[in-house]
């Protein structure tokens, strides 16, 4: 079993940044899936980013359109986290935003329903 616990989101202005954490617990995140989205109110969960294991021990990164080059997702393997970094953040940004992690590196990583974990959400408010 993993638990995935989101934090750092918040209030920001627009242009700001934020950076989103979310520790994993229970396995460790090799040869796995991790992944970012959001929900803003009325609107159903969207994909924005993902680390996906290759192999030869590599992990390529892939992004929304809506937020390439402003959103980075890292990882530090020694604290079993992913991150979230939020730069030039908008109004159209505001979202609870959820972490996500799946068994398989399977190139389907960008759909809702293909990930076995969820946290519980962070929300992130950018003012205008």
């Amino acid at each position: 079993q993993v638990q995935l616990a989101e934090s750092g989101g918040g209030l920001v202005q627009a242009g700001g940044s934020l950076r989103l954490s979310c520790a994993a617990s229970g396995r460790a995140f090799s040869g796995n899936t991790l992944a970012w989205f959001r929900q803003a109110p009325g609107k159903e969960r969207e994909f924005l980013a993902a680390m996906r294991w290759r192999p030869g021990g590599v992990y390529y990164n892939y992004y929304a359109d809506s937020v390439k080059g402003r959103f980075i997702i890292s990882r530090d393997n020694a604290k079993n986290t992913v991150y979230l970094q939020m730069n030039s953040l908008k109004p159209e940004d505001t979202a609870v935003y959820y972490c996500a992690a799946k068994i398989s590196s399977d190139s389907d990583f960008y759909q809702v329903g293909t990930y076995d974990y969820w946290g519980q959400g962070t929300q992130v408010t950018v003012s205008s």
